[in-house]
């Protein structure tokens, strides 16, 4: 997972202008804009946000560390993917590190021209992202990250983790 997170970042003034798949040869329909293979319990590590202030984009995702909670903007305002406040982080690894502001990685067909802030930004809007599937992610990731998210195969719903417990949301 830290290679494929490593790789995006590197590359994350590229835009690509296609179908994304990372760990598989190739994406399962014509309705999906990334898709990650479904393999030895890995998950999807979202970007820790000291400061969400001045995120404006509706369906934005990210790990609070104000708030120690996965978080996505819904309608202009916040929702908790997380249970509780109890989550730990540790940003030792990104506070010594300057962002750089205009990193971005488009993947759709208007991805050259598209000018939504983020980190990752999926412009198709008939397509949307499979997450890593995992079964039971609780019992069988062993050491998973904080901010990491999956979907539980077992229990058929979005499984999050804050750092010290996993969150389940079904529709």
């Amino acid at each position: 997972m830290k290679k494929i997170i490593t790789t995006l970042i590197f590359f994350s003034a590229i835009v690509v202008k296609s179908q994304v798949a990372i760990g598989k040869q190739s994406v399962s329909n014509a309705s999906v804009s990334l898709e990650f293979a479904d393999t030895e319990n890995k998950g999807l590590i979202l970007p820790y946000i000291e400061d969400k202030n001045d995120i404006l984009e509706d369906g934005t995702i990210f790990y609070d560390t104000a708030d120690k909670k996965v978080k996505y903007k819904k309608d202009g305002g916040w929702f908790d993917l997380s249970l509780d406040t109890t989550g730990v982080v540790d940003l030792s690894i990104q506070t010594s590190k300057d962002e750089k502001m205009t990193a971005k990685t488009a993947i759709g067909i208007n991805g050259a021209t598209d000018t939504v802030n983020g980190i990752l930004v999926l412009t198709d809007t008939d397509k949307a992202m499979i997450l890593p599937k995992v079964a039971s992610p609780h019992l069988n990731i062993i050491n998973p990250s904080t901010g990491m998210m999956v979907y539980d195969t077992t229990k058929r719903q979005l499984a999050v983790y804050n750092g010290t417990m996993w969150s389940f949301w079904k529709p």
